[in-house]
């Protein structure tokens, strides 16, 4: 049986879906997209995670500075990363998402760390500043492993965002 809106072809209309964004030349990449967004973020908790370590180097000892700047720029990291980078948002799966982000950080601060214990078995004497910078150099490695887990691993579900 034909209705009146069959017949007239007047049917009630849905909003259209908005245009499916489209990217061009490297960008149509995820993982440029994904690269780039983690960079942002991790130019935020590096700057914090030395601004931490430089703020408590003087009374504690470098190691434990550095695993204090780490563990407290970590959590802000993964929630940043997983909102930003990765596009996940709402609740489902952020408990995991961050414990999985623990065992990211630990081999991050054994990266950092290890590297501050060569520099002490080469310069026991190194300056705070000497610190920082191998702190430094040595989280970009760090980070290249962090990225690599973040996507394949533990951020996985959303890779081709």
């Amino acid at each position: 049986m034909e209705t009146a809106a069959d017949a007239t072809g007047l049917r009630p209309s849905h909003p259209p879906k908005p245009p499916r964004k489209r990217h061009r030349g490297l960008f149509k990449y995820p993982v440029v997209r994904q690269l780039i967004r983690f960079t942002g973020v991790g130019i935020i908790c590096t700057a914090s995670s030395l601004g931490i370590y430089a703020l408590l180097r003087p009374w504690i000892d470098p190691q434990l500075a550095n695993a204090v700047a780490l563990i407290l720029t970590s959590l802000m990291n993964t929630a940043l990363n997983r909102r930003l980078t990765f596009k996940i948002t709402g609740g489902k799966k952020r408990a995991p998402d961050h414990l999985n982000g623990v065992i990211v950080i630990v081999i991050a601060l054994v990266i950092t760390g290890g590297s501050l214990g060569v520099l002490h078995l080469f310069r026991p004497d190194a300056t705070v500043s000497e610190e920082l910078w191998t702190t430094t150099l040595s989280g970009f490695a760090a980070t290249a492993v962090r990225f690599t887990l973040l996507r394949h691993w533990i951020f996985r579900r959303a890779r081709h965002v």
